[in-house]
């Protein structure tokens, strides 16, 4: 028969392991943000089940210690034992994460040495890091040169479009070529007037363009990243064209507002104020290396903070940046 002692431990013990269950789900509700409608009613089901499964094996733990306690050489052993099972641990729950990448050159990742996709190894690499993230699954649609109205169109396919359906986050770069095209095609006359006229069918390709991602997937989280000026460097007698970048900023920030679940990532102020070379030595207009990962921590930390709020992630993926 247990004494007061036995019982005491069989409390703390379950009680420990009670705390360890809650303390799981709530740390998991981070990567239940990833995760669309359907994926989320899966995942709520399993994490039940798993907690149910727990439960029954924390107090079959307990009813051992009471028959090995009839022995007392193994009395105080049984005991350790309980005391130093292993918590359950962060990856009980798992889950990836699918993130689409579709646009034009920065999600290709032109300028990168590695060749692996610009910027989305060093998104996996930060994603990866949560405990609660098993593993990230990066799908790179990316096309070097694509303008709007070219992804618009490819859009259409059927793997992009699949991949769209079941991804948890599509991120978006674009807008870049559309601005070049407006450079090449009226060097010697550039004025303000011609990118405030190209702006208004970017505007209607860009929702179009967000339009049927929707379509495909309602409950996706979308970023589209934003724009940066490389031309400071050989472009310096149109020193407008940072008021440029920024006009057409505003209006991408206008587009994305209007849908759930949807959020822009500025990106010009980290090329811009930037106190070393991030731009590809053989173009000086793709990021290296460096650039995209800076690209990659902006990405970070605007999905950290629309999920959760500001925290110390925030503050630790700004730390890389200076």
């Amino acid at each position: 028969m247990l004494d007061a002692q036995d019982v005491s431990h069989i409390g703390v013990a379950t009680g420990y392991g009670a705390v360890i269950l809650c303390s799981r789900v709530m740390q998991d509700r981070k990567l239940y943000y990833f995760l669309s409608s359907k994926r989320k009613v899966r995942a709520l089901k399993t994490k039940f089940i798993c907690l149910f499964f727990c439960a029954i094996f924390l107090l079959a733990a307990c009813s051992d210690l009471r028959m090995v306690h009839q022995d007392s050489n193994g009395l105080y052993k049984s005991r350790t034992s309980m005391e130093m099972k292993e918590t359950v641990p962060v990856t009980f729950f798992p889950e990836p994460v699918r993130i689409v990448s579709i646009g034009d050159s920065l999600t290709q990742g032109v300028g990168d040495s590695t060749k692996k996709g610009g910027y989305l190894p060093y998104l996996r690499y930060r994603l990866e890091k949560e405990p609660e993230v098993t593993a990230a699954n990066m799908i790179n649609h990316g096309k070097r040169g694509n303008r709007t109205d070219q992804l618009l169109a490819r859009l259409d396919g059927k793997e992009i479009r699949e991949d769209i359906v079941n991804a948890e986050c599509v991120i978006i770069t674009i807008g870049g070529n559309d601005v070049i095209k407006i450079v090449r095609d009226h060097f010697s006359n550039l004025t303000m007037d011609r990118f405030e006229q190209a702006k208004v069918g970017y505007k209607e390709r860009l929702i179009k363009i967000m339009d049927k991602i929707r379509s495909y997937n309602n409950g996706a989280d979308i970023y589209l990243v934003g724009l940066y000026n490389p031309f400071s460097r050989w472009l310096t007698p149109f020193g407008e064209l940072d008021t440029i970048m920024h006009d057409w900023d505003r209006t991408s920030r206008e587009v994305v507002s209007n849908y759930p679940n949807a959020y822009f990532i500025e990106i010009g102020d980290i090329f811009n104020n930037a106190k070393e070379d991030l731009l590809f030595e053989e173009d000086f207009f793709h990021p290296n290396d460096r650039g995209y990962e800076l690209i990659a921590s902006r990405i970070y930390v605007t999905m950290e903070s629309n999920r959760f709020g500001e925290d110390t992630l925030e503050a630790n993926a700004k730390g890389d940046e200076q």
